[in-house]
């Protein structure tokens, strides 16, 4: 092999050496856990992801979806993945009280308009005074759902049977059956039964004080992962934005939400447009904390208010860049 060979030889597998360490660089995995597989809010990394929006900053994402807030929650915790989806806000105050290694990295969620309550078309319940000795759904404990039916009982004096049913297919289910008196769902699932006149909504998120307008579900990871991955989760919170501005701006991201629900384009454009305002989904404010912490005390989420000092450690947004 002559010496030009040799050369141009080392230099071809340099040349493939630097392009597997950029394929390399493409891969770098996050692991999300992801409550409630195809509402609106929960879907931005799904979204981004069929976008190509978190391939151009590096990250390939696998995402488990899971029954609710609970459940994303217990999978943050236990370090079982790196990011948690749409964890409930109370849930994530009460783990940090007690010294579990959570940190919000964002919300996901603010306000409860998309989060209703419902019966069969037939049946006696008329408003939340007649939840009394019913059996009221939520999706998990630790969860918005949960976090909601227990605002509603605070703030109402209500005994009704609080049930975790999971998700809102398994709800749907259960209620038209009989096996529960309200069940809980969120857009796009139960519009198709609404315009056919065979459930009711009873309320919503924002019939409670405590949920009206205020930040309801977070995106949290483990503090190890925050000290382990914080360039991965700052590229992930930028993507994120990203996102949430795409599926704003046109008809491409509602089109691949659509596909991904299997919903007509009409009802996917119907569930961002009527229940979800962009500003809903603005991961930078958390919106009500004064008042959400003293909450989480009458709802016995805390036992007392997170001082300022342990809000300032929980709360760790990545700022924009």
């Amino acid at each position: 092999m002559t010496l030009l060979q040799r050369i141009l030889m080392a230099a071809g597998l340099v040349a493939l050496a630097a392009s597997n360490a950029g394929s390399a660089q493409a891969q770098e995995q996050l692991k999300l856990a992801v409550g409630q597989r195809g509402n609106w809010d929960t879907s931005v990394s799904e979204i981004g992801s069929r976008l190509g929006i978190f391939k151009k900053h590096n990250l390939e994402l696998q995402l488990l979806y899971t029954q609710g807030g609970g459940e994303t929650q217990q999978a943050v915790l236990s370090n079982s993945v790196d990011i948690g989806i749409a964890g409930g806000i109370m849930g994530a105050l009460s783990a940090f009280s007690k010294g579990a290694p959570v940190r919000i990295i964002g919300a996901e969620t603010t306000g409860g308009q998309d989060l209703y309550w419902y019966v069969k078309a037939d049946s006696p319940i008329k408003t939340l005074k007649d939840f009394d000795g019913k059996t009221v759904a939520y999706s998990t404990n630790g969860s918005s759902t949960h976090g909601v039916v227990n605002a509603f009982v605070q703030e109402n004096g209500l005994k009704p049977r609080l049930t975790a049913t999971g998700g809102p297919a398994p709800t749907l289910t259960q209620v038209m059956s009989g096996q529960i008196d309200v069940g809980w769902s969120a857009p796009p699932f139960g519009l198709e039964q609404l315009n056919k006149g065979e459930i009711r909504v009873i309320a919503t998120g924002n019939d409670t004080k405590a949920f009206k307008s205020q930040t309801v579900r977070l995106l949290i990871t483990n503090t190890a992962v925050l000290q382990n991955k914080k360039d991965q989760i700052d590229r992930f919170m930028k993507a994120y934005r990203e996102t949430v501005e795409a599926m704003y701006s046109g008809d491409e991201a509602l089109k691949v939400y659509a596909e991904f629900v299997g919903v007509p384009l009409e009802i996917a454009k119907r569930t961002r447009d009527e229940f979800f305002p962009k500003e809903a989904l603005n991961p930078d404010r958390i919106v009500g904390l004064e008042t959400i912490v003293n909450d989480a005390v009458t709802l016995k989420y805390t036992a007392q208010p997170l001082t300022q000092a342990q809000l300032d450690t929980l709360i760790q947004i990545p700022p924009r860049r």
